[in-house]
């Protein structure tokens, strides 16, 4: 069987609640491999909610369905407050990427909690800017950033991360409509441990299962490059 669309790969599924600080619930899931421990956990933030993104935008929810079975990994996503999914609506109201910096504290407290190991944030777009802003703040191996727009986090926030040595992956669409590998590497170039990797073709949304699958394979050589190259085929039940 191909691996495509909205193929869903078996991997050990649970429903889970964050709690803020500021006293919100929020809801995910969490997706584990079928057999065996992670090697390493994919903290995933999603797109502009007010613009539709969620936890099930599609480069995340397929990150969920495909690579716990395909590269060992566990992923957690979830709505950031006030953001509506079919899992569920995640209370509260969203705030422009100031209060949600407590819902990334959130899924870390459920990282640490649950003892998943080896956490990268990955942000796309709007999750990105989480990313860069909270990410120094928490124990994780680094970011990986998917259409950064940039526009919420200030130069000042990016340098930051120069002192920090952590690795940020940087995926940037040639046709993005926010920011284009050029300018990302001027943007960037504040962090000598970032790196800017512009994908031909790409746009901001990723659309498309060769897109689906470029990104995937940037976040797997980031995070577990022993698993690639990803497989395109499944043998086993799905």
């Amino acid at each position: 069987m191909e691996i495509r669309g909205p193929v869903l790969l078996p991997a050990r599924r649970e429903e889970i609640e964050l709690h803020t600080l500021d006293d919100l619930t929020l809801v995910g899931e969490l997706a584990l491999p079928e057999r065996g421990d992670p090697v390493a956990t994919l903290v995933t933030l999603h797109p502009l909610p007010t613009a539709g993104g969620f936890m099930d935008s599609h480069i995340l929810r397929k990150a969920a369905a495909r690579l716990p079975a395909l590269a060992d990994l566990a992923v957690l996503r979830f709505n950031t407050r006030g953001t509506t999914s079919p899992r569920g609506t995640s209370e509260g109201a969203f705030d422009g990427g100031q209060a949600e910096a407590f819902d990334v504290a959130a899924a870390m407290d459920l990282v640490r909690e649950r003892a998943l190991p080896r956490p990268w944030l990955v942000g796309w777009s709007f999750g990105t800017e989480l990313a860069l802003k909270y990410g120094r703040d928490h124990d994780v191996d680094g970011v990986i950033l998917l259409s950064p727009p940039l526009h919420r986090a200030t130069d000042e926030e990016v340098a930051a991360w120069a002192g920090d040595g952590r690795r940020m992956v940087v995926v940037v669409p040639e046709f993005d409509d926010y920011l284009r590998p050029d300018e990302a590497r001027e943007r960037f170039a504040a962090v000598p441990q970032a790196t800017v990797i512009a994908v031909e073709g790409g746009k901001h949304l990723w659309v498309g299962e060769s897109q689906t699958r470029r990104v995937l394979t940037e976040i797997v050589a980031a995070v577990n490059p022993d698993a690639l190259p990803l497989p395109t085929d499944w043998d086993g039940d799905a």
